[in-house]
């Protein structure tokens, strides 16, 4: 049986709980006549990853990010060096992909809705307040099944579009500038080496600050 193609951005699994949960939600998603797609889980190539990406993106008429535990510190140092420095306390953190992936999806048009899992650091793309969804939910099947979850996903539902309708930006006649462009535009508008590029650097400066500050600490 066909149904919509939706772009469906998760992290690899870490464990059984994480892995239920989205394989719950593929269910889910097949049971309302979507066809779930991921790189990495169900879609494979020998091209690069943003390029499948991209290609995947567009021949989907919507994007569900699932924003999953992928790092955790029991401490840390936020703004470490500084007079606003100020230390964490437990944190987890999310895939990047997800950052990157809402934000191609945005630049694009696709009506996006983000799923968070209780407890993980809301911020970038992953945080309320822009032009899409953020939804927090356990990590626990039983929740996809709540009426919230429900009406959620209903309503993102009616927002489908057929792939070749996906919105490609305005150009506009007046110069751009780095503080009148949106992140989706920014995002949208560089190329995969230069998104790997800042990929494996915020990777790195995360990782390290957070190991520094948790020596610092302890």
């Amino acid at each position: 049986m066909s149904g919509k193609d939706v772009f469906l951005s998760v992290g690899g699994t870490a464990n059984d709980r994480q892995e239920a949960f989205v394989t719950a939600l593929e269910q889910r998603l097949r049971a309302e006549g979507l066809v779930p797609n991921t790189v990495g889980r169900n879609t494979f190539s020998s091209d690069a990853p943003l390029t499948t990406v991209e290609r995947l993106m567009s021949a989907c008429s919507g994007t569900i990010v699932v924003a999953l535990e992928r790092t955790y510190f029991p401490q840390g140092v936020q703004k470490r060096g500084g007079d606003k420095e100020q230390a964490m306390g437990e944190t987890r953190l999310a895939t990047p992909w997800n950052q990157i992936e809402a934000a191609m999806s945005y630049s694009r048009g696709l009506p996006l809705l983000v799923l968070v899992q209780e407890g993980i650091r809301e911020e970038g793309l992953l945080e309320p307040g822009y032009d899409w969804y953020v939804h927090a939910v356990p990590l626990d099947v039983s929740a996809l099944n709540s009426q919230a979850f429900n009406g959620i996903l209903a309503s993102w539902k009616e927002k489908l579009k057929p792939p070749g309708d996906q919105a490609v930006p305005a150009q506009d006649t007046a110069p751009l500038t780095p503080e009148t462009l949106t992140i989706g535009q920014i995002i949208g508008a560089m190329r995969p080496a230069q998104l790997w590029s800042i990929l494996a650097a915020c990777g790195g400066v995360i990782a390290v600050a957070f190991a520094l500050g948790a020596q610092l600490i302890g």
